[in-house]
């Protein structure tokens, strides 16, 4: 087993509670290592696993857990975590994993879930649509696919993962949210493979030649995985194509560091919108 052969990986640092009397990872923290690991690879694969599996009218149980242990994991190691899909049968999936410090390979593992009914724990033929799905990440494919249009095409499902985001959430008051900017904004959200929106932003004219990017949302499911910059470069390109020269945003100061990675910089002194702490950001195009 290699490095090369697997396109995900999770990433952790040994904790001083995961060590034994041997001063080594006690055995059974791996198989946690591995199953955090999954979590992350239905990250990777842009599925917020509740939602994801009650659209697909099932669940994934384990049917079997295997470990092998090649060498240790001490206090403070650096940890890289591969996990990819090997095997897909009529209701069963095969996942490989892979414990690597560096390259030297540590730990490998074997889980195999079965796909059944949630109710009965009986199982069911894996769908279609994950079965592609898993195939198609594994192959190099997106797992995304950003729409960009007007209220009117996008609003339902922006207007959602706003209210979850900043009205649920974040807990600014709705009246604060909604504004007459919609009705004239260009909107971007990311939809998974299954369907389901996961991001939005929009875009609005700040003065000519220079965009304003708002409302950036994404499902907190899905942080962290990528969605929220396809959704800004969207935005972004949009600006590009009408001739704009500069986009500007207002970042929660939270989020800076994410804005930082796409190519912003701060502007200004820190101030308050809605009771939160942000920055004005801005990039040429």
């Amino acid at each position: 087993m290699k490095r090369s052969e697997f396109r995900f990986f999770d990433h952790l640092r040994v904790r001083w509670a995961e060590i034994d009397a041997q001063k080594i990872v006690f055995n059974a923290h791996y198989l946690m290592y591995f199953d955090t690991a999954v979590a992350g690879y239905w990250r990777a694969l842009a599925l917020p696993y509740a939602e994801s599996m009650e659209s697909l009218a099932g669940d994934l149980y384990v049917r079997k857990a295997t470990v092998e242990y090649h060498g240790s994991a001490r206090y403070d190691d650096r940890l890289d975590v591969g996990l990819r899909c090997a095997r897909i049968g009529n209701s069963s999936i095969q996942f490989l994993g892979g414990v690597f410090r560096a390259d030297e390979l540590l730990v490998e593992g074997e889980l195999i879930y079965v796909f059944a009914d949630p109710h009965t724990q009986t199982s069911r033929p894996v769908p279609p649509a994950l079965r592609e799905l898993l195939q198609g990440y594994e192959a190099g494919q997106g797992m995304v696919e950003v729409r960009v249009g007007d209220w009117a095409m996008l609003g339902r499902d922006a207007s959602a993962l706003r209210t979850a985001v900043f009205v649920e959430e974040q807990r600014i008051p709705a009246e604060m949210e909604w504004d007459a900017a919609d009705a004239e904004c260009v909107h971007a959200v990311a939809y998974n493979r299954l369907g389901l929106p996961l991001a939005t932003g929009r875009l609005l004219q700040h003065v000519p030649g220079v965009a304003k990017i708002g409302r950036m949302a994404v499902s907190q499911a899905v942080r962290s995985s990528g969605v929220g910059r396809e959704v800004l470069d969207a935005l972004m390109k949009a600006a590009r194509a009408r001739g704009d020269h500069e986009v500007l945003l207002h970042a929660q100061t939270s989020a800076a560091p994410f804005y930082a990675r796409a190519g912003f910089t701060p502007r200004g002194a820190e101030f308050e919108e809605a009771g939160i702490p942000h920055v004005e950001m801005t990039r040429a195009l």
